[in-house]
């Protein structure tokens, strides 16, 4: 199995690395093998060919398995011309992949739950899958920006718009998802205001009915929705939603977690996906070995799960990095008295071996 590897600018290439030592561990343990195509993108692309996205990238992204991102851009690059800023690989990565579905997971375990903002027992053991639609909506509809109007005052408009395919193709994978986790779906809309959110909610009803009765299906207004996840997290298994509200929502559900370098990502399409953590490039630690790993080692599990199809491997990197956890070792930005305190190769060397145990 091919997997195109982009480590990308800052802490990307530490939290790369760890993630491939990882790789390579599961993999011997449940015997299949992985081939690796380091490539670049961000900053670090426009500085050796002087575009965020080269051709090769994209050549090598489309050929492979799965994708492997770390993270882009830096203050480095804060004065490059707008058009070929760091985030431009990024969106054009996702453009050219034709990547639809995001998928952000969020866990709360025993040990990280004084963390969340909430009160541990109100958070710890929460598990819970966000699948946001990422390219139809209110984002990529029929945009109008400020102008006068007829009676002369300034207005602008946003359209959204969403169309039964696009509506049935990420249903489809947040019912497939629920299929592999507790068998519960979430819809979230705002139907009784938006038509747009009408045919949403009848048209991932009859899909649940047609071709996922073994799924239970709710709807939440995003209103509701959002004060649910403060109130009790723990009721969520998946969460479907449009691209506005997923935007929203899956950024609330970040915080409950307590950090940031704990939390995988997947965006998937029909063709190659790519994985990657939510966190950004930390210019400021990077180099310095104490970037936390976990995130992109978890993003790496959930490539296992969704592209590779290597269900079993992919749950035991989670499993691993539970053990490694409860048994107290922490990178910098979580570490705290009475914990052990390890750099980013060594949480990763420490999860390798759990693996291999």
């Amino acid at each position: 199995m091919k997997v195109t590897l982009l480590p990308g600018d800052g802490i990307g290439v530490e939290i790369i690395d760890a993630a491939v030592e990882v790789l390579e561990a599961v993999a011997t343990k449940f015997g299949f093998t992985l081939e690796f195509d380091k490539q670049l993108i961000g900053g670090c692309a426009i500085d050796a060919v002087g575009v965020p996205l080269p051709e090769a990238t994209v050549s090598s992204a489309k050929a492979a398995d799965a994708v492997l991102l770390g993270a882009v851009g830096g203050p480095k690059w804060d004065n490059v011309a707008p058009e070929i800023r760091p985030e431009k690989g990024l969106l054009g990565i996702r453009k050219a992949l034709g990547l639809y579905c995001n998928l952000r997971p969020m866990t709360v375990s025993n040990f990280t739950a004084h963390l969340s903002p909430l009160r541990p027992e109100q958070v710890a053991g929460a598990d819970l899958l966000i699948v946001r639609e990422l390219t139809g909506g209110i984002y990529f509809g029929k945009h109008d920006e400020a102008h006068l109007n007829a009676e002369g005052v300034e207005e602008a408009s946003d359209i959204e718009l969403y169309t039964v395919p696009e509506i049935k193709r990420i249903a489809r994978y947040a019912f497939a998802a629920a299929r592999q986790r507790r068998g519960k779906v979430t819809s979230v809309d705002k139907a009784n205001v938006l038509a747009s959110s009408r045919l949403w909610r009848r048209v991932v009803t009859q899909l649940q009915a047609e071709e996922y009765p073994d799924v239970e299906l709710n709807h939440f207004y995003v209103d509701n929705c959002a004060m649910q996840l403060v109130l009790n997290p723990k009721q969520f298994d998946v969460i479907l939603t449009n691209n506005i509200f997923g935007d929203i929502l899956s950024d609330e559900a970040s915080t409950l977690a307590g950090s940031i370098g704990l939390l995988p990502s997947a965006s998937l399409g029909d063709g190659t996906g790519m994985y990657e953590p939510i966190h950004g490039s930390a210019p400021d630690i990077a180099g310095q070995g104490i970037a936390n790993p976990t995130a992109t080692i978890l993003s790496a599990a959930m490539m296992l799960r969704y592209s590779l199809k290597q269900t079993e491997a992919a749950s035991a990197v989670e499993e691993a990095v539970n053990a490694v956890m409860e048994q107290g070792y922490r990178t910098k930005d979580l570490y705290s008295e009475g914990l052990q305190l390890v750099s980013t190769s060594e949480m990763a060397a420490l999860i390798a071996a759990e693996l291999l145990k």
